[in-house]
This record gives structure tokens, C-alpha cells and sequence, in this order.
């Protein structure tokens, strides 16, 4: 499909008739009281997406190497770290994505860069639901972009991203943009500046970008993750036509814990900024009050010199 919205409907709705199908059976069968059964259908599909979602962890430590001292995990804090990324992924997947669509924000003399939002792999707008109250608050102008189709090219997402920043510098009046993008969402802001270069550009914050790849893209479909596979020549390609001053327009934030991206300093982007995190899935980094504070810190910092148009 090449809409995330409705790939996710649809995945809804098989959802949905497997927990009949298991619910019908129940009581077929088993002879369980209506809402015995309801119950069960309804907890055996909320199971299988928990088994899913700590697949991906086990997945990702295959690749990961060895967690630096200071972000080692006791007991609890691997409790935590799960249950946060699996709610977190729970709610994006299955009532924000399906729901959510590209939608702009302008706030007439704000001083500060418009920001705009790239979300990442099978993801829309409706990853941003947690971040953009804050930038409502502090009065910054945004707007969304829903890369579409999913499984597309990564490249063939620039023209939406140009697009996009041509629409927004254009509504609220402003010479720049600044980029937060999710996984994903951050190779495709470094593919438009590679295409169209940093002169719009105040800021790229990324969020658990691949920037060198994650051996999870073996396992995902479309052209876009096989262009994630480490060692790939378009990401080859892609940090070959960079120079510092590109590079240094970017700050990455990653996490130690992520459960895609794999190897985790896979994020780490050399001459950009780059911020660690630890106990954050990587759903979870557009939603954890840490990181999403450290975003806003930096967007409140000073624009970075890009070159003139």
C-alpha cells in the first residue's frame, strides 16, 4: 500500500479478525462465557504484539556490541524501557497513524526557525502528537509531511520535503527551516540537502537515525530499507557528497537501548553533535519527556551559520 494510514487500518482490521476468530473459537469450543471470550481474543492479540516488540529487542542486541558502562541497565530499568517502548509503539501504530494526517501550524512574528517534521519508516505525521504541543507552546511555527509511498525510494521523498520547506518558509515568512526527522526521516533530510543544499537549513535534529545503516533493514520491505542495510552504497553515496559544514548542521540524538537501529552507534553521525540517551526505545524517543526535552533545548539554541543563498 502506499499510504501508512491505511496499511495501518489494515493491519487493524486483521487484528481485529484474529481476536474474533480466537473469541468465536473460545466459546465454539471451549464453551467460555461471551465475555471470557472477548477477553481472550482480545489479550491473545495484545500478546502477540508484545512478543513482537521484545523480538526486535532480542533482534537488535544480536547486533548491537557491547553497552557502554554508564548506560548498562539493572532489572527494573529493562521493565521499564519495555513497557515504555511497547505502549509507545501501541499507541502510534494503533490509534495515531491511522488517524493522523500532514498539517501545518504558523504563528504570525515568531523569531524562531519554522520546524519542520519527517517521520520515519511505515510511520505518517501522527508520530509527532507528543512533540508538537511543545512547539505550540513555545510558538513555533511547524508543519508535518507524510512520506509517502512506504516503501518507496528514499530520494523519491526530496521533492516532498522541498516541497514542504518551500510552503512553510513561505507561511510564516522565514529564510530557514529547522528539521527534527525520526529514524528514517533523518536520511531523507540529509538526501534534500545532498539535492538542494544547506542554505534554508538553521538545524537537522535526528532522532535514532541509521545514519550508517541497522542489520534490522535486512527484514523490512521496499527499496527504502534495502537503501538502510549497513554498507549499502546509497548510504555510501550519501555520506560522500557531505562536507563539514553540512555535517555540522546536524545534531543526533540516539539511544544505547535502541530496538531497531542496530548497531546503536550506527546513530552516531561524525562532525555532527551527537547526543547519547539510555533506557529509550526507539518509538519511544517521540514520546520520552528526556528526549523530547533535549529537542527543544536544542532548537532554542542559536541558528547554525549555513552558507548564503
Amino acid at each position: 500500500m502506499k499510504s501508512a494510514r491505511r496499511l495501518s487500518r489494515a493491519l487493524l482490521l486483521a487484528q481485529l479478525g484474529a481476536a474474533i476468530l480466537i473469541g468465536w473459537s473460545a466459546v465454539a469450543w471451549a464453551k467460555m462465557a461471551p465475555w471470557q471470550a472477548a477477553l481472550l481474543g482480545i489479550g491473545s492479540v495484545v500478546l502477540v504484539r508484545l512478543l513482537i516488540n521484545m523480538n526486535n529487542f532480542v533482534l537488535a542486541a544480536r547486533f548491537a556490541g557491547a553497552t557502554p558502562e554508564a548506560f548498562r541497565l539493572g532489572l527494573g530499568a529493562r521493565l521499564r524501557l519495555l513497557a515504555e517502548e511497547y505502549l509507545a509503539s501501541m499507541l502510534v501504530t494503533s490509534w495515531l497513524i491511522p488517524r493522523a494526517g500532514a498539517a501545518t501550524r504558523i504563528y504570525p512574528g515568531s523569531r524562531r526557525p519554522p520546524v519542520l517534521l519527517l517521520h520515519g519508516y511505515g510511520c505518517n505525521s501522527g508520530y509527532w502528537v507528543h512533540l508538537t504541543p511543545l512547539l505550540d507552546a513555545a510558538r513555533i511555527s511547524h508543519a508535518t509531511v507524510d512520506l509517502e509511498p512506504v516503501a518507496g525510494d528514499i530520494d523519491g521523498y526530496v521533492p516532498l520535503v522541498e516541497r514542504a520547506v518551500r510552503d512553510l518558509c513561505a507561511a510564516a515568512g522565514a529564510e530557514k527551516v529547522a528539521i527534527v526527522a525520526h529514524s528514517m526521516g533523518g536520511l531523507v533530510a540529509r538526501a534534500w540537502m545532498r539535492a538542494h543544499g544547506t542554505a534554508r537549513v538553521a538545524r537537522v535534529i535526528t532522532l535514532g537515525t541509521p545514519h550508517h545503516g541497522t542489520a534490522l533493514a535486512r527484514f523490512g520491505l521496499g527499496i527504502n530499507a534495502f537503501q538502510m542495510r549497513p554498507g549499502s552504497a546509497w548510504l555510501g553515496a550519501l555520506a560522500a557528497a557531505e562536507d563539514g559544514a553540512a555535517r555540522a548542521l546536524v545534531t543526533s540524538l540516539y539511544t544505547h537501548h535502541d530496538n531497531i537501529v542496530s548497531p546503536r552507534e550506527s546513530s552516531r553521525l561524525e562532525g555532527a553533535r551527537n547526543l547519547e540517551f539510555g533506557g529509550v526505545g526507539h518509538v519511544a524517543l517521540g514520546s520520552n519527556p528526556r528526549v523530547l526535552a533535549a529537542v527543544m533545548h536544542e532548537l532554542a539554541l542559536p541558528p547554525s551559520r549555513a552558507p548564503g543563498c
